[in-house]
């Protein structure tokens, strides 16, 4: 294998001239885009309701289509699941990508097209694979395999033409025969929904393979590397796979994590952050280590970005991407190949970068803190974790928060639930440290924690190991792209988790 290094090598770089392209002239690769999408889509039920035939701008198709949240597209979805076809896309489809986004007990069911799949999620692998070798030109990441922590796949009883699986599993079940040769574990144990015999699984099938990648979720990784060192009795994964040189993150902040997987892994190796979710493949970090993600802007999705003071209104405004600005939040409306019009994802990101255009993701439009206008989003707090935890010495595997209102006998607080990895000698003075990072981090905070007028200091609750992973177990939750919601307005989450507790 290590003779195809340098072929493969000179594959990825060849791509490098077309993504070049698109990264030099965005705006004229988001205008290209649109064209394609609305001449695709024009004949289409979908189509014909908005007269996409008549529709050759930007300002024209903004005025014409409404922005839609999930519930407004679900009627025609769900008619595509029970077999009709050119509803909102010209091509058949027979994939749907079922995502929760949240803990919540309602699914969502996302068209994937075979544009989608090639143009959007396929095309993106390979550009994320080509920027890696420009990175690194000696990588020898091909010459092992890559360990794939993906989720299941289900026969749709509506229609047996369709099926539908987290992200992860329908692009493992649509992947060309060649692709499986540089891939592990075996696609029936990839393919498994139950997460603790699949843990096993996975662990017990990939000890002996020469893994060079990672991809998934981080804290099914980290289970899944305390398992492995207990089988082997190795001190850390780099006596287990020492050619092991990239781990491929995404779905939540990978801040909290970094310490530990330093740890466990034994050695430096490259941390790559990418935005796919199973509306599409968004964005990826171009430089390993450099914050920021580089905006995919030619790969099958119009991009608009409204001001999340917009969220809410009757007839929310959005802006471009030439009028985007860095540090600001805005919520991500996309129009996609596989039938997504004016879609409200429902995440917020920031700029961090014009030129070229990068971002990174600050959270959620629904999972923030904003009870007392301290307008606190998961940016800040997985930032104040990050801090608290090396002023302290702890490590922290998950966390969740939410805000306490104001009562006869006292003002409002934010309540902590965390797991903890590695506990703190004093929760008091992490308490401490984390309130401090966090009026730090964020003035409105800071403000409204003056003098504890408003806010008074958090009350954190520290929480036995598992009990997160019981919490989603009870919601049919437990394992995939299924993660605990950071941060709430409501006290549902935490009220149910508390429950747990006692």
């Amino acid at each position: 294998m290590k003779l195809l290094s340098p072929a493969i090598s000179s594959l990825a770089r060849m791509r490098l001239w077309r993504i070049e392209a698109w990264k030099n002239n965005p705006l004229d690769a988001q205008r290209e885009v649109l064209q394609d999408l609305v001449t695709s889509a024009q004949y289409t039920e979908f189509g014909r309701k908005y007269n996409f035939s008549n529709l050759f701008t930007v300002r024209e198709f903004k005025a014409a289509v409404p922005i839609h949240e999930y519930d407004d597209l679900k009627p025609y979805i769900e008619r595509i699941m029970n077999g009709e076809q050119n509803v909102l896309w010209n091509t058949p489809i027979y994939w749907f990508a079922k995502s929760s986004g949240t803990t919540s007990d309602k699914s969502k069911f996302i068209p994937i097209s075979d544009e989608n799949l090639e143009d959007c999620h396929y095309k993106a692998s390979k550009d994320v694979l080509s920027l890696y070798y420009q990175f690194k030109p000696d990588s020898e990441l091909l010459t092992g395999k890559g360990l794939v922590i993906g989720g299941s796949h289900t026969i749709n009883p509506m229609n047996n033409e369709a099926q539908y699986g987290d992200l992860s599993a329908v692009l493992l079940q649509n992947t060309p025969f060649w692709a499986h040769w540089i891939r592990t574990p075996e696609l029936s144990i990839a393919l498994m929904d139950e997460w603790e015999t699949k843990i096993e699984k996975l662990a017990k099938n990939t000890i002996k393979e020469n893994v060079t990648s990672i991809s998934g979720v981080p804290t099914w990784t980290l289970v899944l590397f305390k398992r492995i060192l207990e089988i082997t009795g190795k001190k850390n994964m780099s006596e287990v796979w020492p050619s092991l040189e990239l781990y491929m993150h995404g779905g939540v902040s990978f801040t909290p994590y970094k310490e530990q997987f330093q740890k466990i892994i034994g050695k430096d190796i490259n941390y790559l952050e990418m935005y796919n979710a199973s509306e599409g493949f968004f964005a990826a970090q171009d430089t390993p280590g450099k914050e920021g993600m580089l905006l995919f802007t030619d790969h099958g999705i119009f991009m608009e970005f409204m001001p999340v003071s917009e969220y809410g209104k009757k007839e929310p405004q959005t802006i471009s991407l030439q009028d985007v600005e860095t540090g600001k939040n805005y919520a991500l409306v996309i129009s996609t190949n596989g039938g997504l019009w004016r879609y409200l994802l429902g995440d917020t990101i920031q700029f961090t970068s014009l030129q070229p255009f990068r971002i990174k993701v600050s959270g959620r439009l629904k999972h923030y803190m904003n009870a007392f206008g301290e307008e606190v989003i998961v940016d800040n707090t997985d930032k104040a974790i990050a801090v608290a935890t090396a002023k302290t010495g702890t490590v922290v595997n998950d966390y969740t928060a939410a805000p306490v209102y104001f009562s006869d006998s006292s003002n409002g607080a934010h309540e902590w639930l965390i797991e903890f990895e590695k506990e703190p000698e004093s929760l008091e003075q992490f308490t401490i440290e984390l309130d401090t990072a966090l009026k730090n981090i964020n003035s409105d905070y800071e403000a409204k924690r003056y003098k504890n007028i408003a806010l008074r200091q958090p009350l954190v609750h520290s929480l036995k190991k598992g009990t997160f992973a019981d919490w989603l177990r009870s919601k049919g939750k437990l394992g995939g792209q299924h993660k605990v919601p950071r941060l709430s307005n409501e006290r549902n989450y935490v009220e149910e988790i508390m429950a747990l507790k006692r």
